[in-house]
Order: C-alpha cells, then structure tokens, then sequence
C-alpha cells in the first residue's frame, strides 16, 4: 500500500494516535474504529467510527473503507479480525492476537518454540492451585489468563495457606500459576518484521517499574553483548514462528546469572519503545506503518541514548490536591507545564486524554544525552520539576 493509501486501526488510544502522527509525513490517512469517541487517536485520525467490537456489520463496513488494518493493543475479538479480514489484510495476522490474549497460550508458545520462561502450570480451578504450588513452590504468581496488564489480575502468594484465598480474590477464573523470578532487571525488544520477512530491531531497552506499571525506560540497555544478542535473537524467532508482519515487543527478565526469561510479548508497538520517537532514526511506530504497508523498513539506529519516563494520572491528582491546600495560585487540577517545556533536552507527549485517573497513562517525557544515566538523570530531575 503507497503513501496515499488508508491505514485502519482498531483501538483508539495513545498508540493509535501515535502511529498516525507518524504515518502522516508519508501521506497516509488514518481510520479509527473503537467503542469511544473523541479518544486519544480519534482526535488526530482522518475518520473516528464509533462502534462496539462484536457490530460486526459496522467492522467489515470499516474494513472495506482502508486498505490495511492493524491493532494498537492486543485485547480485539478474535471475530473483530476475523471480519476485517474478509476486506483488508490484518496486519499482524490473526495468529499473533490468539497467542497475546491468553497468558498460557503464550507461555505455552514460547516453550514449545524453545524460548526459556519461569516455570508455570494451568490453573482451572482451587485444586489446581493447590498442585500447582506443590510442583512449583513458594513464592509464586497467579495471574488470570486473560485481560491482565500493569499488574491487574496477579496475585503473589507466599504460602500454600494463601490458596483459596487467592482463588477467590481472581474470580475463580482460568488463571496461570508462574514461579518467582529473582531478577536482576527487566528488559524489552521491541523489533519488526516486513511483509518481504525482512527483521529490524531497536536492541535492549531497560525497564524499571512503579506499582507492576511501566515507569522509566532507557537505552540502549547496560547488558552484555551476548546477552543483547541472545535477546534479539529470541525476539526474531516469536516474530518469525508467528509470521508477524508489524511490531512486536517481547519483555524479558535479566536474572542475576545472566539468564534471560521470556515474560510476555505484544504484538504492536510498546510502551518501551516510545523513545525511539527521538532516539532512532526511524520510529517505532513510523516502522509499525512501513511494515504492515508493505514498505522496506526503515534505520533503527540511535541518534542518541535516550532515557523515558511516563506520566500518570497521579500527577493531575497530585496538583488537584496542591489546589485544595493552596486556593487562588492555580486551578484545580491543572499542571504547570512550562516548569519542563523550558528545558532544551526535554519532549513533552501527551495523549489527550479528558479524564486523568490514578495509574492511567497520560503521557511521557523523553530525553536524549551522551549517556544512558545522563538521559535518565534528565529526564526524571524533569519530571520531578511537576511535583511527581
């Protein structure tokens, strides 16, 4: 699909926005498809459909008004696919949502391609919990198998005795029971594959985490070059087994030892990877577009090392207290954002969202310096100047 073409995304948030800001310099126009309106995508896209995922009629008249369509997060039906596909190439395929939506497809998947992960058995029911922590040990993970992110749907049990409590607090839902990682860090690839099978990457980004969600990233990642690249490799080989043809992010955990352990992977671009906005010579998300086009990839090479940090809806909380403390010097909930639009090696992006909420990803700053830990300092000294 030429620059010209219409690109259709089902999902309307911060990374559907951001891949059409990126795909707009090549000409393409953007069509949005998701149960809202007025969303972060929605409000820079060229056409904003507002139906639910299961009005099948109102996807497939979707689909037949782009000429591809991908996904920005990975929770669509699998019948939603499905019926785009019948008008337009789904790109990633099918294949990619099946194994992303269900945390022991996944897991299963990465074993069965010879992809190392923490031990982990199925969890149907309270018995077996009860197994499942006998053949794993303490400490463990219960995670439900599906509609879990930034933490949600996990519980981590210390004691055989937290069994049925623990069942109950998940709904007594399928769930995944993983063992503990005693992890040294955690760390992401985030790589693209073309519609001709060519691979591209961005290496090893490193990852720190605030309450199980996404808090600052940086890279290029301090890791040996072995370990570099035996990540990229194991990333090329999802990408490939699953004959993805966009991005995907696989995350890892780095174990004292060296050892690297498939956690989960995304079959689009990721939160890790929105440095490369600036960082790299081509973006994430200006590769998500030349992939699922059709184009040649672009350079991922670095400009600069680069550091990022979210900015959560904690921050308007924050200041929405500071207000009520100190009537008349601001309003209610505003933030001061000049205090980091000063600084010359600050990016401001925020994804227009209307209504902040606690742990609800708002934006990100990004940084770029000499160094890794300079562009870390940077960007976290910047986001302390918001009160966060």
């Amino acid at each position: 699909m030429y620059p010209g073409s219409t690109i259709g995304v089902l999902g309307s948030g911060q990374l559907g926005r951001m891949l059409a800001l990126a795909a707009r310099p090549l000409g393409y126009h953007i069509h949005i498809f998701s149960p809202e309106r007025d969303t972060p995508a929605g409000q820079v896209a060229d056409l904003e459909i507002c139906a639910a995922y299961d009005d099948l009629d109102a996807v497939r008249a979707f689909a037949r008004g782009v000429d591809v369509v991908t996904y920005e997060f990975e929770n669509v039906p699998a019948a939603t696919a499905v019926a785009c596909q019948e008008f337009a190439p789904l790109r990633p395929g099918p294949q990619a949502l099946h194994m992303a939506q269900n945390r022991l497809r996944e897991k299963t998947f990465f074993v069965e391609n010879g992809l190392p992960t923490a031990p982990f058995t199925a969890v149907h029911s309270l018995t077996d919990l009860q197994n499942g922590l006998v053949q794993i040990g303490c400490p463990a993970v219960l995670k439900t198998a599906v509609s879990g992110y930034d933490g949600k749907g996990q519980i981590k049990l210390m004691h055989p005795d937290e069994a049925e409590a623990a069942w109950q607090a998940v709904g007594q839902v399928d769930c995944i029971l993983e063992g503990w990682v005693e992890f040294e860090r955690e760390v992401s690839v985030v790589a693209a594959r073309g519609l001709d099978g060519r691979f591209a990457h961005y290496g090893v980004i490193e990852n720190s985490h605030a309450n199980h969600i996404l808090d600052v990233s940086k890279a290029p990642a301090d890791v040996p070059p072995d370990t570099a690249k035996e990540a990229v490799a194991m990333a090329q080989c999802v990408l490939e087994a699953l004959d993805v043809v966009g991005v995907l992010c696989v995350e890892f955990f780095l174990t004292g030892d060296g050892r690297l352990l498939l956690n989960e992977m995304a079959p689009r671009p990721h939160n890790s990877g929105h440095l490369t906005i600036e960082a790299c010579v081509t973006s994430q998300f200006e590769q998500q577009c030349r992939a699922v086009c059709g184009l040649p990839l672009g350079d991922t090479c670095y400009r600069q090392p680069a550091a990022m940090a979210n900015l959560l809806g904690d921050l308007w909380d924050i200041r929405r207290k500071g207000a009520k403390e100190q009537r008349g010097e601001e309003r209610e909930g505003e933030v001061d954002w000049t205090a980091v639009l000063r600084l010359p090696h600050i990016k401001v992006h925020l994804y227009g969202k209307r209504e902040p909420r606690p742990g609800r990803k708002m934006g990100h700053l990004t940084a770029l310096a000499d160094s890794v830990g300079e562009a870390e300092r940077i960007v976290r000294e910047a986001r302390a100047l918001l009160g966060y």
